[in-house]
């Protein structure tokens, strides 16, 4: 069975956004990025900002409450629905919940055949990330860095501190199953950043 489900897990700056960019530009077919700032987006104003929903701390905690995980398995399954219905989806995700959350997504991606990626980077590193894009809260990356891989299992795990977003990219598409490297292109550059990133907070 060919992939058709790529789950990074890596916490706030620590290069998940490039990779994902980079395995678009890589892949032989069209693969959809989806990440939970896809939810949080597409939630009102008024769950950005409720104990019920979600909540950004000003140390860059983030906290969510009954309604976000509601929506949440609602979302999960939708993805995997579409994965059901032939797309190829890479989901950027930042597992709070270290290996529980992992356990949602396997849950709603059951019967699929999911890569499982890491991405680590090291906390100092990413902090000078988060301070050098200034979208972020400031302690969100540290806070993240171990947190999110506590308990959780990969097929492949990344480190993006010393290596960059392109190699990681290759090194994971390398690992599909089916049409892999023979139908990359040679060298594509690296994208250039977007307007929104992860793990931003949300508009005030």
């Amino acid at each position: 069975m060919p992939t058709h489900v790529i789950v990074l897990n890596g916490g706030s700056s620590s290069g998940k956004s490039g990779i994902v960019r980079c395995l678009q530009a890589v892949l032989p077919d069209p693969w959809l990025a989806l990440g939970v700032d896809t939810l949080v987006d597409a939630m009102p104003a008024s769950m950005q900002a409720s104990g019920a929903g979600i909540e950004f701390a000003s140390d860059g905690g983030v906290a969510v409450g009954p309604e976000f995980r509601s929506l949440e398995a609602a979302w999960m399954e939708g993805v995997a629905a579409m994965v059901r219905a032939g797309a190829r989806v890479i989901v950027d995700e930042v597992f709070l919940g270290g290996a529980a959350s992992q356990q949602h997504w396997q849950k709603a991606l059951a019967g699929t055949d999911t890569l499982w990626v890491g991405v680590h980077c090291d906390s100092d590193v990413a902090a000078g990330r988060e301070i050098a894009r200034g979208d972020r809260i400031r302690g969100m990356a540290a806070s993240q860095a171990d947190l999110v891989h506590q308990g959780v299992t990969y097929d492949l795990e990344v480190d993006t501190t010393h290596t960059e977003s392109l190699t990681c990219a290759r090194t994971i598409a390398s690992r599909l199953n089916g049409p892999r490297l023979a139908g990359m292109q040679a060298a594509p550059p690296e994208p250039a950043p977007p307007a929104r990133r992860l793990g931003r907070p949300p508009h005030s």
